[in-house]
């Protein structure tokens, strides 16, 4: 268990933050001038919180109790940039084992690098380069990986190039990661617990899939990106429509394309946008999931929308609706209903391994 609960003033600013992480990924989410990279600088030890304390497992990093502040080296932290900063002058082995080899065939391995140990970072693709900063990171034998918006330079190609990468990486490597990023995409496709911040403070936390799909997540993370997160395993596929069937506790899923193999399971993210409602079974509609489900939540906001929180099995989804249209229906809580959810508004960026 990492633990985090720090103060710092910056100007202005007041960070005061309080989470507790397990192992895995921990997507620290917000909008800029949140506290995102003031955070993980004072967990690497860049930044030297005025009060608190930070621990990742029995080892403390930083107590102000105690007076006990480990310098950045001796914190055993990897951290990988928005740019690789890779050696220009050194081949991408040398890169990868300059500040150790721990676990080196792994990692190149998980990396996909092996083709690569040759080259010099002038000739790698951006993609490429981050996936070397990566390697370079965990082989230094880290006990907490912090990735500050490491994709946020990188154009969508490059972007579904190496998430994969990454996604093997917080499957097949023990070391838990920090992700800061402002892209709900990502965090819905990386992430396995979600810290939300706002203003300094933490807004929100807990397993992704969950907080995502509360109603009152919604403002913090934005209108238009605001969605449940749900696991699914792929139960069949419609090879003469180039369609994928997935099988969750709520239904099923036809989604557009041929996704993985029989039995695989996949993370799919289901904007809130793209969900209608419908207090009737419909019929004639074009849409191919239509799915059972019962009103957990209605929050009105200050604005026209309106956000629907829904139970489907054991599994949250949520739902974007104009006031007049949640008023004319008279959804309340405990209503049981219909979500109608389009094959083609879940996108390849909101489906990962």
């Amino acid at each position: 268990m990492i633990t985090v609960d720090i103060q710092k003033r910056l100007g202005a600013f007041q960070l005061d933050v309080q989470f507790e992480a397990p192992k895995g990924v921990t997507a620290i989410f917000g909008r800029s001038g949140s506290g995102k990279t003031s955070l993980v600088n004072a967990v690497a030890g860049l930044l030297r919180p005025d009060a608190g304390r930070i621990a990742v497992g029995d080892a403390v990093l930083f107590d102000s109790a105690t007076r006990q502040n480990l310098p950045p080296y001796k914190r055993r932290i990897g951290y990988v940039f928005q740019d690789a900063r890779l050696f220009p002058h050194m081949t991408v082995q040398r890169n990868l084992t300059y500040g150790g080899d721990h676990d080196a065939a792994r990692v190149i391995d998980v990396l996909g690098l092996g083709h690569l140990l040759d080259r010099m970072p002038a000739g790698l693709s951006g993609g490429e380069r981050q996936r070397v900063a990566l390697g370079r990171a965990l082989m230094c034998d880290p006990q907490l990986l912090l990735m500050d918006e490491p994709l946020a330079a990188l154009d969508a190609p490059r972007k579904a190039d190496i998430l994969p990468f990454i996604e093997r990486l917080r499957d097949e490597v023990e070391t838990p990661i920090f992700y800061v990023s402002h892209d709900v995409s990502e965090v819905a496709r990386l992430a396995t617990t979600l810290v939300v911040l706002d203003e300094g403070h933490v807004a929100a936390c807990g397993p992704v899939g969950t907080v995502l799909s509360q109603p009152e997540t919604m403002p913090l993370v934005g209108v238009r990106a605001a969605g449940a997160v749900i696991t699914t395993k792929i139960a069949g596929r419609l090879l003469d429509d180039g369609l994928t069937e997935l099988a969750f506790s709520g239904g099923r899923l036809v989604l557009p394309g041929i996704l993985g193999v029989l039995g695989q399971t996949i993370r799919v993210r289901i904007p809130a946008q793209d969900v209608i409602l419908a207090t009737e079974a419909p019929k004639g509609l074009s849409a191919l999931n239509v799915l059972p489900v019962q009103i957990t939540r209605v929050e009105f906001g200050r604005g026209p929308g309106v956000a629907v929180g829904l139970r489907a099995g054991d599994d949250d989804l949520l739902a974007r609706v104009t006031r007049r249209s949640a008023l004319r229906m008279n959804l309340a809580v405990g209503q049981k209903i219909y979500a109608i959810i389009k094959a083609t508004a879940v996108g390849p960026e909101d489906i990962g391994q």
